[in-house]
């Protein structure tokens, strides 16, 4: 078997691609990558895309359109939308990863802890009892425990059951 220390943030070093501006703002004007951009859902309001930073296997976030820091200037009507997705959200998290709970947040602004202060999203993170170890507490670094594509493309399937039903 062989070991894996996850590190998708050295991709661009790889592949020298960087998104240049906001990077939600990319995914949400560029439909067509929707597959590289590991976009699993789309609609008039919003977007749910795979963290490239995943706390664990299937963390995933749900991002309006609109370019705002400021959830207090976002639509009522995206508010209550987004709140919908992250109930069938946690519904796919729960019954098709089979999820012992669920983490969802927000970090609005840079002293909130936001890593993309400049757009509000939301993160969905799957938990499973004992998910963590000493590599996280001690060396502050995770381990991405599952194949994130595979992870992607197991998500992006059961989104049509949970989400789009």
């Amino acid at each position: 078997m062989e070991d894996i220390l996850y590190a998708p943030w050295r991709n661009e070093y790889i592949t020298n691609k960087k998104i240049q501006g906001c990077v939600f703002c990319h995914i949400s004007l560029n439909a067509q990558e929707d597959e590289n951009l590991h976009v699993l859902y789309r609609d008039e309001h919003c977007f749910i895309v795979m963290n490239r930073y995943p706390y664990t296997p299937g963390h995933f976030m749900i991002i309006p359109h609109l370019h705002t820091d400021k959830l207090e200037d976002l639509q009522s009507e995206v508010w209550l939308h987004m709140s919908a997705l992250a109930q069938k959200g946690v519904r796919l998290l729960k019954e098709g990863l089979n999820a012992q709970g669920v983490n969802i947040g927000m970090n609005l602004g840079k002293a909130g802890g936001a890593g993309i202060a400049e757009h509000i999203h939301m993160h969905l993170v799957p938990r499973w009892e004992r998910d963590t170890n000493f590599i996280t507490s001690i060396a502050q670094t995770r381990v991405y425990s599952a194949d994130f594509e595979k992870v992607y493309k197991k998500i992006k399937n059961l989104i049509s059951r949970y989400i789009e039903a």
